[in-house]
């Protein structure tokens, strides 16, 4: 199966590129097309400054246009997003099938002293649920916030469903890439899975001058463990192929999963 990861900055995106990105995944047979963190909306610190009905305004504006994009492309997009709803305001992942949305309410947001989502969305703090995994013709397609790559539970979850690839759209800076790849690319092994990270690129000046650089370096990860396919620092667009067989044969091989269902943990 066939999956487009797009890396952008925030806001980058006019109707005519994006559309002009979905028409050249759709020509090369993409299912599913995906996008970073902060990409439909200004990035969190910014948004602090914004009054809510603008924010609002945009996110239904940017929905909308997904709604229509992915109906016209018969392709399901995945897609960060802000969302107000009575006052409140929430991260999000969107999920936008040509018939429905679906959304993911990110569970763990980050929360240090100089970027904190966690005490400015609304999310809930509760007990974790897991996160979505999508259904496309025989693949199991696995959904997870950024920041939350960083819990077991998710990815445990996703190993007892026995997913084939983990979609993680991120907005990382300050230049993590080698700890991001240490991380991802671990989890892809222990759980013979693909894991397919699409990072924002861009800047944030801070109040205080300090530039935040969104540094892309998006990247594919094989079941194995490997990075195949890694982009640099500029808008890019993957189209990469997960494969089942591959999957199940890493699965084999490295029977991870034997030894978790003889003990009767799966």
């Amino acid at each position: 199966m066939n999956v487009a990861l797009l890396q952008t900055a925030s806001l980058a995106l006019g109707l005519n590129r994006l559309d002009y990105y979905l028409k050249l995944s759709q020509s090369k047979g993409v299912r599913l097309f995906v996008l970073p963190e902060y990409a439909l909306n200004h990035f969190f610190l910014e948004l602090v400054n914004m009054p809510r009905g603008m924010v609002k305004q945009q996110s239904s504006a940017q929905l909308e246009a997904l709604r229509e994009l992915s109906s016209k492309y018969d392709t399901i997009i995945v897609a960060p997003i802000v969302r107000i709803i009575k006052d409140k305001i929430y991260k999000s992942i969107a999920i936008v099938k040509k018939e429905r949305v679906q959304y993911y309410n990110q569970q763990i947001l980050i929360n240090y002293p100089h970027w904190n989502e966690e005490r400015f969305f609304d999310n809930e703090i509760a007990p974790l649920q897991p996160a979505p995994v999508l259904r496309i013709d025989r693949y199991k397609i696995g959904v997870l916030a950024g920041f939350e790559i960083h819990f077991d539970f998710f990815w445990q979850e996703f190993l007892k469903k026995d997913v084939d690839a983990v979609l993680v759209p991120t907005a990382a800076t300050f230049a993590s890439h080698e700890r991001w790849r240490a991380v991802l690319s671990s989890r892809a092994f222990c759980n013979n899975a693909y894991v397919l990270r699409i990072n924002r690129i861009g800047e944030h000046t801070d109040k205080d001058g300090n530039i935040w650089k969104f540094y892309g370096d998006s990247f594919v990860v094989d079941p194995n463990g490997n990075v195949t396919i890694e982009l640099g620092s500029t808008e890019e667009l993957i189209i990469t192929a997960i494969d089942k067989d591959i999957v199940k044969e890493a699965k084999k091989s490295w029977k991870f999963r034997q030894a978790l269902k003889r003990r009767g943990m799966l």
